[in-house]
């Protein structure tokens, strides 16, 4: 596992960007961790680094939503409204991810890991010591991710936190 460590929103987006950049398409990352401690912030830095030009909002209440880059496509899923594990199926959420073109982010990604591949990185977030000191975990699952974790290491190294 991987740690870093932001101090305040602009860092958190800048861990996005980097990760970003090292995306491909048909890429899932799963965002989880406490309610406030930086998905979405992670998202829009993400969405910076794919060259997206719209504003990226949550969408909770949405579910999904769609952002064209200039390298790829982000689709940004946000599960948390979701009861049961049926309404991911309902919801096509293996077509949703399914993208050729595209790197699919999912919001609280952990509520519906049994209906996902298990090709992907978690990214967990957790409140630091200090108000707008956040600790960011990367996870790796499956091979297509394994085969980047040192590329993931290195991108991280300007946040890397202290042993």
């Amino acid at each position: 596992m991987t740690t870093a460590m932001t101090k305040g929103v602009e860092q958190t987006r800048a861990v996005g960007a980097a990760i970003a950049s090292l995306t491909r398409a048909e890429d899932l990352i799963l965002l989880t961790g406490d309610l406030g401690a930086g998905k979405t912030a992670f998202a829009q830095g993400f969405a910076r680094g794919l060259g997206v030009t719209d504003q990226v909002v949550s969408p909770t209440f949405t579910i999904a939503r769609h952002y064209e880059g200039t390298s790829l496509r982000m689709n940004h899923l946000d599960v948390y409204r979701l009861d049961h594990m049926q309404e991911a199926v309902d919801l096509g959420l293996a077509e949703l991810i399914d993208d050729d073109e595209g790197v699919t982010l999912i919001e609280w990604g952990d509520v519906v890991l049994p209906t996902l591949p298990a090709d992907f990185v978690e990214v967990r977030f957790a409140y630091g010591d200090e108000d707008d000191e956040r600790i960011i975990s990367l996870r790796v699952v499956g091979p297509t991710w394994a085969a980047r974790k040192h590329a993931l290491d290195e991108a991280l190294t300007p946040w890397q936190a202290p042993s």
